[in-house]
């Protein structure tokens, strides 16, 4: 059997302002294990730690500022000896004095080398210390002309995976009685369907019953809404994906949630996955009562 490949290692640095913290959240939501701010002397250590508790191939993303001073020669070195034992990339981001400036007073936080200088003075000594390392990237990304979702999208491009740039999708079935789902992005009410725990031979049955799930789709509701919910979802989740957003939770309530929204939690989520979505169920109230 051959040994498992080591998941990649991403040195995060750059100007302050230039978006070190968008790029770790991104990486973040494609799988990285993210360190911010680390003294860049102890990389090999949060290596280590995360083989030994998660395995080799678990992507790490560390996040290094200027606030590391000289021991940026001490990563450099790291790097080109290779002491990780996995791929490593640098990845510094970059922009315009006048877009950090902007930035940093939207932010109304002072620069960390500004001492009781301009803002501007801290920046040009910022550049002085990055300059070699800045040198040295692997990739050096200017982010001047970027928004939020501009950058994240082109994180995904440089570090996401087809698996890891999916949309993930949560249904999740629910009872009203019980409250809706804080976290749901949309929310469908079944309550419209005839409830079959008004049957007493499908009562005690739940919604993953091959009964119960018979009587709710065969109701005419239930075939009219999923051939016509399905497509606002679809729509829906392209729209997320273009924002950059990769994870949509859909609620499906009923009275108690569990006939109706159990099993159309079930139909809904099988429909999605037919689409070539990612996607999973949860039953946040079944054997509640």
């Amino acid at each position: 059997m051959s040994e498992p490949t080591p998941g990649e290692l991403v040195i995060v640095t750059g100007m302050t302002g230039a978006g070190r913290s968008t790029a770790a959240k991104e990486l973040e939501d494609l799988g990285f294990f993210v360190v911010d701010n680390l003294p860049p002397t102890l990389v090999r250590d949060v290596v280590r730690l995360v083989d030994d508790s998660r395995g080799i191939q678990q992507p790490i993303a560390v996040v290094v500022d200027v606030r590391s001073g000289s021991f940026f020669d001490t990563l450099q070195a790291n790097r080109h000896q290779q002491v990780t034992g996995r791929p490593t990339t640098l990845l510094f981001l970059e922009a315009t004095d006048d877009v950090l400036v902007r930035r940093q007073e939207a932010a109304r936080r002072p620069h960390p080398l500004q001492g009781s200088g301009r803002l501007l003075h801290g920046l040009q000594r910022e550049r002085d210390v990055m300059a070699d390392i800045r040198g040295d990237s692997d990739v050096l990304l200017d982010t001047s002309n970027f928004n939020v979702h501009q950058l994240q999208d082109r994180i995904a491009e440089l570090f996401g995976t087809a698996a890891t740039t999916r949309l993930q999708v949560t249904v999740i079935s629910f009872g009203f009685k019980y409250g809706i789902p804080v976290d749901a992005d949309w929310v469908a009410d079944m309550r419209f369907l005839p409830n079959p725990h008004w049957i007493p031979e499908l009562r005690p049955q739940n919604g993953r019953d091959p009964d119960v799930a018979a009587y709710v789709l065969s109701q005419p509701g239930a075939g009219t809404l999923l051939e016509q919910y399905l497509p606002v979802l679809e729509t829906v989740a392209q729209g997320y994906l273009g924002e950059g957003k990769r994870f949509m939770q859909v609620a499906v309530g009923c009275t108690g949630g569990k006939h109706r929204s159990v099993a159309m939690t079930e139909a809904i989520a099988g429909r999605l996955r037919e689409a070539g979505y990612d996607v999973s169920t949860a039953h946040r109230d079944l054997g509640r009562e």
